[in-house]
């Protein structure tokens, strides 16, 4: 029988494998789950995904920041997050911050 306290330890030395991002959604999925835990800001959508030097990705994940009355007042904002090849989360940054009814510029 194991230790409650060995258990821990062999669970926590244990490297969990996950599979290698396969593809833009798949990486776009990642993304937004890592950024999700994170800000904890409601999601929009992905506004951009890239492949990186490194065999990674870049994705740009637009959340709701500000809800406000009416709607087209609403702050939003957009983030550049990396993933790695196996979709870990590496950096994130926001980019760029608007309001839902703003147009381009």
């Amino acid at each position: 029988m194991t230790e409650p306290g060995e258990r821990r330890r062999r669970t926590a030395a244990t490297p969990t494998r996950r599979r290698p991002v396969r593809g833009a959604q798949d990486a776009a999925q990642c993304a937004a789950d890592g950024l999700a835990q994170l800000v904890r800001h409601r999601q929009e959508g992905v506004s951009a995904v890239s492949r990186s030097e490194d065999d990674g990705w870049i994705v740009n994940v637009d959340v709701l920041e500000l809800a406000r009355i009416p709607d087209t007042t609403s702050l939003l904002a957009t983030y550049e997050v990396e993933v790695d090849s196996a979709g870990e989360l590496l950096q994130y940054r926001r980019i760029a911050r608007y309001r839902r009814g703003a147009q381009d510029q």
